[in-house]
């Protein structure tokens, strides 16, 4: 009996033991998915009000999910511990309220939610409110930005960065150049499709000042996956002053720009003030301030804009852009260098 209790013992250490080395990983793998629910590119980490209604409508339809899941599996725990057959009657009264009735309710109150808390998700501007109000068009495999004034006209373009003042609402007229494609920036908003021949609105407000991710939630080529965005939220006096800077046009390097215009990039690119005119491409004035390249694919380095302008369907395959490496190696560090510096 002894000895039966000491290896009784002896076999609790040892499950102890194997069970303190399993704990950690067990409580990694519970842990891991929160990781998830915040940052700058997380729904279940709200910037914004549009932002803040999408998960707390998340949470609910979470916990309407939860209780009807908890109650099937109770109800499966009673039915298997039940010693006695279930009559057809009983069975059938289980199945008719534990399997349609409760569970319609259920779904119905969660719709209802829904229904009532839509409009506050896709807030409406009236055409009157003066708001901040910006053009997106999304292109494969980037975005056209276009900064409007009161009267809808445009002040001036740019590309895959969004500037947008904190704790006011900013407007987004939302197109499409070619295929369907998806705004959506999770920390500040839903999702808004881009469809080729019209136009839809959106509206989205940002809290506290911040850079928030966005990408393209609509499968639309090749490089779908390295088309993204960033959106900065800054103070109103700081986009103020942004906006009556960007309307002034900056200086050039007079080398870069005529190696620049030599080697035809200004066919496809715009530089405000200079003779680069082109429209297919992405406006590249003031292209030095940019944080990212190539619609957030890559860091904004002198080293990686040269290797975009030589070999850009290696990088982003289905590109427009041709391939520039047949050019002299100091002609691409040039351009790169022109560009990196452009204000």
């Amino acid at each position: 009996m002894t000895d039966g209790w000491v290896a009784g013992l002896l076999q609790s250490r040892r499950s102890q033991r194997h069970l303190s080395r399993l704990c950690p990983g067990f409580i990694a793998l519970l842990v891991l998915p929160l990781t998830s629910c915040s940052g700058t590119h997380s729904a279940l980490d709200p910037a914004g009000p549009e932002a803040a209604n999408v998960a707390q409508l998340f949470f609910v339809m979470l916990a309407g999910g939860v209780v009807i899941w908890v109650g099937l599996v109770a109800a499966l725990i009673y039915s298997a511990r039940k010693k006695r057959e279930h009559s057809e009657e009983s069975a059938g009264r289980v199945i008719l309220w534990g399997g349609a009735v409760i569970p319609t309710i259920i779904l119905c109150a969660l719709l209802s939610y829904g229904m009532w808390l839509m409009p506050a998700i896709r807030p409406w501007v009236p055409d009157d409110q003066q708001v901040r109000r910006i053009e997106v068009t999304g292109e494969q495999f980037w975005w056209r930005v276009r900064y409007l004034d009161e009267a809808g006209e445009t002040m001036f373009e740019t590309a895959n960065e969004v500037r947008i003042p904190v704790g006011e609402p900013a407007h987004f007229s939302l197109k499409a150049a070619d295929v369907i494609h998806s705004f959506w920036v999770p920390s500040l908003g839903g999702k808004m499709d881009m469809i080729p021949g019209r136009t839809n609105p959106l509206t989205l407000t940002a809290d506290r000042e911040g850079t928030y991710r966005g990408v393209c939630a609509e499968f639309c080529g090749e490089s779908h996956a390295l088309m993204a965005f960033t959106v900065r939220a800054v103070a109103p006096d700081e986009h103020e002053a942004w906006l009556a800077e960007r309307r002034v046009s900056g200086s050039q390097d007079a080398e870069g720009l005529a190696i620049f215009l030599n080697n035809g990039c200004g066919a496809c690119h715009a530089i405000s003030g200079t003779p680069a005119n082109g429209r297919i491409g992405p406006d590249l004035t003031a292209f030095g301030e940019r944080t990212t390249l190539a619609a957030a694919t890559l860091r904004h380095t002198a080293e990686d804009i040269a290797r975009f302008v030589a070999y850009p369907g290696v990088i982003k395959p289905g590109v427009k852009m041709p391939h520039f490496g047949m050019l002299p190696e100091d002609d691409i560090k040039t351009i790169a260098a022109f560009l990196k510096e452009l204000k």
